[in-house]
C-alpha cells in the first residue's frame, strides 16, 4: 500500500504557512520514504460566523512542488473542475505531467462549499450533472487527445490537445466521491476511486464494500479501480500541537503513538486499500517527523519476514 500526505496550504487551523515552508514539508517527506504529496484546491473557506480562511491556489504550489521534488507522485486531491475552463484544465495536466515526469495524479471533484462558489460567481446548481460532462470531456482529451461534446452545460467542437504529455493516455484520474451518484460516477470513468475522512480503520469497511457493489452494478471489476482513502491523523506525544500548543479541533482520526498509528496503516492495507493518503491537522515539521516514524513501523511490519508492529 502507498502512503501519501496531504500539504497544508490554509491558514486553518493556526495559521497561513508560507510556500517555503509547504516546499520544506514536501522535501522532509520525499526523504521520509512517502510516496506522494496532496493539496487541497479551495477559493476560500468560510462560515456563517466567523472570518474567512485563505488558501494558497492549489495548481500554482503544485507546479512548483514538481520542479521542487524528485520522485514523490503529485496529487490534487481534489481539483473542483468548477473552477476552470475544462480544456485549459487538461492542458494544465499534460503540461506539469511533462514537468513531474509522469508524477502526476488528477484527482477532480465536483467542489462541495457553497460559500467559496457564491462568493466567486461561480454556479453551484446541478453540481453532480455539471461534473459528469466535465468528466467525459478531461477523460476524453487527455484519453485521445481530441473532444467533440455538446451537452447541457458544456461544449467543445472539435477541441484537440497538444501537446500530449509523457503518458500516452495521460496521468490517471482519481473522482473523490461518497454519495451514490458521484460514486457510480468514479467507477464508471475513473482509474481511482477516493473518499475521505476516516479516522479508525472499522468506519471505512462499510464504504469500501458500497463502493464495491458500485462497481458490480455499473458493470465493471472491482479489482480495476484502484483504493485511495483520505484519513485524518494525529501521533500522540503532544508532537502534533501546533508551536503556539493549540490543539487540533476534535473530529475521527487515526490516533496515538508511532505504533498504534502503523497498526492502523496495517488494517488499513489489509482492507485492500491501495494508496493511503493522510492528513495532519496541524501540520509542521515535529508532526511530520512522528508521522515518518508510524511509516518506517508500518513499512518494516509489512515485510513478508515481519508481521508485528513491536513497541
Amino acid at each position: 500500500m502507498k502512503v501519501g500526505l496531504v500539504l497544508p496550504l490554509a491558514e486553518y487551523p493556526w495559521r497561513q504557512p508560507s510556500y517555503g515552508e509547504i516546499r520544506a514539508l514536501a522535501l522532509q517527506a520525499e526523504d521520509s520514504g512517502f510516496d506522494s504529496v496532496w493539496v487541497f484546491d479551495h477559493l476560500l473557506f468560510r462560515d456563517a460566523e466567523g472570518p474567512s480562511e485563505g488558501v494558497w491556489e492549489s495548481w500554482t504550489v503544485l507546479s512548483a512542488l514538481a520542479e521542487a521534488t524528485d520522485r514523490v507522485e503529485l496529487g490534487t486531491l481534489v481539483l473542483c473542475t468548477a473552477f476552470r475552463n475544462l480544456a485549459v484544465l487538461a492542458k494544465m495536466a499534460v503540461t506539469l505531467d511533462e514537468v513531474s515526469r509522469g508524477r502526476l495524479v488528477l484527482g477532480l471533484g465536483c467542489g462541495w462549499h457553497a460559500p467559496e462558489f457564491e462568493a466567486f460567481g461561480v454556479s453551484f446548481d446541478h453540481r453532480v450533472d455539471r461534473f459528469e460532462e466535465a468528466l467525459q470531456i478531461i477523460l476524453a482529451l487527455l484519453r485521445t487527445g481530441r473532444s467533440d461534446f455538446s451537452g447541457r452545460h458544456h461544449r467543445l467542437r472539435d477541441g484537440e490537445l497538444r501537446p500530449r504529455g509523457p503518458r500516452p493516455g495521460g496521468p490517471p484520474v482519481l473522482v473523490g466521491a461518497l454519495g451514490p451518484r458521484m460514486t457510480a460516477l468514479a467507477t464508471r470513468y475513473a482509474d481511482l476511486w477516493n473518499a475521505c475522512w476516516f479516522g479508525s480503520p472499522s468506519r471505512a469497511e462499510e464504504t469500501l464494500a458500497r463502493v464495491g457493489k458500485t462497481c458490480l452494478r455499473e458493470g465493471r471489476d472491482p479489482a480495476t479501480l484502484g483504493i485511495t482513502l483520505g484519513v485524518n491523523v494525529k501521533v500522540a506525544d503532544g508532537t502534533s500541537l501546533a508551536p503556539d500548543g493549540t490543539a487540533p479541533p476534535e473530529s475521527d482520526v487515526l490516533t496515538g503513538s508511532p505504533q498504534d498509528v502503523a497498526r492502523g496503516l496495517l488494517t488499513y492495507a489489509s482492507l485492500g486499500v491501495d494508496h493511503l493518503i493522510l492528513n495532519l491537522n496541524p501540520h509542521h515539521r515535529d508532526a511530520q517527523r512522528q508521522l515518518a516514524a508510524a511509516l518506517r513501523l508500518y513499512r518494516a511490519a509489512s515485510r513478508p519476514s515481519t508481521g508485528a508492529v513491536h513497541t
